[in-house]
């Protein structure tokens, strides 16, 4: 009897270990680079440290948002100093499945480059990339026993890296498959150059014992990049293509998810092209809203909406969101404050509203410029073949078809 109760007891601890290991949360580690008295590069105006954590906050507030499943741990999230040596061991304690390091570039004054590009641990060619390895390696500096906890390592010299040629990172081909992702979404959710895939001797990366790279935003000493990584938009950006990146490398790599995760929506308005696409069809008439005596319901309205959407073939749709809510809204509803031609569509248990309908990108984006009094947060959203697609996309092909 006690034999066959010992063998019960195995068995239980042995499916709650099962269980606990099937329900285990993946941890995703991010780095926002220098912090506290460690400024990192300098601007015109602004700080690299700030630029870090602002874009690496916007990325977790993603995942958070959309991966309730996840783990999510910074290095830090306000502005402290946290040697290297203490951001590897973070993700370390921490057992993570995923690194990601947050940094923005720099060059000699009076040098000027633009665009991203992502890092992984490797000395494939180096040298050309030495001088951005040594400056973010600089940062041991700050730390009195750096020769001792380094092992005498100096980022200044070349000689030091030597070290790296001889890794065998178990985790390099998955680091080199989430830079590739993080390029290719963060390029495109910024509209960034897409400077490539890179290999340096960075320390942060070299310490941590999963698959990470090491992200350059941009360039802080280029006026243009500057301004742009200290817009609310450009964060959000950054932050939303690096997330897309995160989900594009789960649905690859992560065996323990069954359905493949859905990337979320972006969580403020996306950026609006520049000036030269509202001017190119500066001749076109402003079409005011009219009224229609033959809509007689707001039903007849919506249904002739989504009749415009289905007829207009292979070229997207644009229309302005401006509300969502839990269930379908009745006419009149205050929320609608006084709209009453507007459509929704459901995603998920979510109703979402919009306005207006057009193929006509500049005529979608005079009207939303009507309604911000009302809707200070609505913003321009597209759908191609009847199913939400990504703007950005969107109005390119709406640019190309203009030509």
């Amino acid at each position: 009897m006690g034999r066959k109760i010992v063998i019960l007891l195995f068995s239980m601890l042995v499916a709650g270990l099962s269980v606990a290991e099937g329900n285990r949360n993946f941890t995703l580690v991010i780095d926002a680079g220098h912090g506290g008295h460690d400024a990192g590069a300098l601007g015109s105006m602004s700080k690299e440290k700030n630029i870090n954590l602002n874009v690496a906050l916007a990325f977790g507030r993603y995942v958070e948002a959309n991966c309730p499943d996840v783990k999510v741990v910074y290095t830090r999230k306000t502005d402290v100093f946290v040697t290297l040596h203490e951001r590897a061991n973070i993700a370390n304690r921490n057992k993570a499945d995923l690194f990601v390091s947050i940094h923005t570039n720099a060059l000699p004054k009076g040098k000027q480059a633009r665009g991203l590009e992502t890092y992984t641990l490797g000395m494939n060619r180096a040298e050309e990339n030495f001088d951005v390895a040594k400056r973010e390696n600089a940062v041991i500096l700050y730390e009195k026993d750096y020769k001792q906890r380094y092992e005498g390592f100096d980022p200044n010299s070349s000689e030091s890296y030597i070290m790296f040629e001889f890794l065998q990172d178990k985790n390099m081909a998955q680091s080199v498959e989430l830079a590739k992702m993080v390029q290719k979404r963060t390029c495109v959710s910024a509209n960034r150059a897409n400077k490539g895939v890179r290999q340096a001797g960075f320390l942060v990366l070299r310490e941590t014992s999963m698959p990470s790279c090491l992200i350059e935003l941009g360039f802080i000493t280029t006026q243009s990049e500057e301004q742009y990584l200290n817009t609310r938009e450009g964060v959000d950006a950054l932050g939303y293509g690096i997330y897309q990146a995160f989900v594009d490398y789960r649905n690859k790599f992560d065996k323990s998810i069954t359905v493949p995760f859905r990337i979320g929506e972006r969580m403020i308005e996306p950026q609006q092209p520049s000036q030269d696409l509202v001017k190119d069809n500066a001749d076109e008439q402003r079409q005011e809203p009219q009224n229609r005596e033959e809509a007689t319901s707001q039903e007849e309205k919506q249904q002739k909406h989504s009749s415009e959407e289905r007829n207009s073939g292979s070229a997207p749709v644009f229309k302005i969101q401006i509300l969502t809510a839990t269930g379908k809204i009745p006419n009149g509803d205050k929320r609608l404050k006084g709209i009453d031609e507007y459509d929704y569509y459901v995603d998920g248990k979510t109703y979402k509203y919009t306005v207006g309908c057009s193929e006509n990108y500049n005529e979608i984006y005079r009207l939303r410029k009507t309604i911000l009094d009302k809707f200070p947060q609505a913003f321009i959203i597209a759908f191609k073949n009847g199913e939400r697609t990504d703007v950005v996309e969107a109005i390119k092909e709406y640019k190309r078809n203009k030509k």
